[in-house]
């Protein structure tokens, strides 16, 4: 039975991308970007073996390029954690825009997601051999703090530890905490064809009328107030004035809403 409060926990899920970051005090942490890094041998699926702080399970990444050049989209694809909560069965897909700001450094990319008017965060390729592994961190500056995320993925559903402990170390050399990262799920998934509801999120199909007809077909009559709801959602990430300097991790959760805010899987 749907209460209130979990039906804001859905579409905050939905718009948050299920968390999968942690916030952090000071500038974005440095990692390099993978010398030589070439983004047509990254195109293909990827599945996800560990991500910073999400419970969503059965996550894969999908490369593809645009007709634009040096412009690429990235379609996550999992198990939201949120909607598994439900009876619905559902496979939540959520896109972003890639592009390369400097043809000289094309392992260190920008990534806008839906509702991010705002501005995009770093997309930094920091390990990989195409056919295997790859390691991927993401970070948005926010006035006096930052948001972050690590990815490790592979080719294949499970992943050497050999490959992993590689991964983990490159983050932990950057200072970049690795035990945030949580283990994905790969076990279980729905196969090709037996999504169930397909929930998009993308520049062209998010709307708070989509969303409310996704909880009705999990079979409740609260899709008004969900509608309800989505209008102020998007409100609710809270973006760090830069005039703030003397703050601590407290006012990360008090910090001024700002409805343009960037939100970032």
């Amino acid at each position: 039975m749907f209460t209130p409060v979990l039906c804001v926990l859905v579409v905050l899920g939905m718009l948050g991308g299920g968390e999968a970051h942690s916030y952090h005090l000071g500038a974005c942490p440095n990692i390099d970007p993978l010398p030589g890094f070439t983004m047509r041998k990254m195109l293909g699926i990827w599945y996800v073996i560990q991500k910073t702080g999400t419970a969503s399970t059965c996550i894969t990444y999908n490369f593809t390029q645009t007709e634009e050049p040096g412009e690429y989209l990235l379609e996550q694809n999992s198990q939201h954690f949120i909607l598994g909560l439900t009876p619905l069965k559902h496979a939540y897909h959520y896109t972003g825009r890639l592009s390369i700001p400097d043809e000289a450094v094309p392992g260190k990319m920008k990534v806008k997601f839906p509702l991010n008017p705002a501005g995009s965060a770093s997309y930094t390729v920091f390990m990989a051999d195409y056919d295997t592994f790859a390691g991927i961190f993401t970070c948005q500056k926010l006035g006096f703090a930052h948001r972050q995320s690590a990815t490790i993925l592979s080719r294949e559903k499970t992943l050497d530890q050999i490959y992993i402990d590689k991964i983990r170390s490159k983050l932990s050399a950057a200072n970049i905490d690795p035990f945030e990262l949580s283990i994905i799920s790969q076990k279980g998934c729905p196969k090709k064809g037996e999504n169930g509801t397909d929930i998009n999120i993308d520049d062209e199909t998010f709307t708070a009328g989509s969303v409310a007809g996704v909880i009705r077909k999990a079979g409740e009559k609260i899709g008004d107030g969900v509608e309800y709801v989505a209008g102020g959602a998007k409100k609710i990430y809270n973006k760090v004035t830069s005039g703030e300097d003397d703050g601590d991790k407290d006012n990360l959760m008090h910090a001024t809403p700002n409805p343009d805010a960037e939100w970032l899987p």
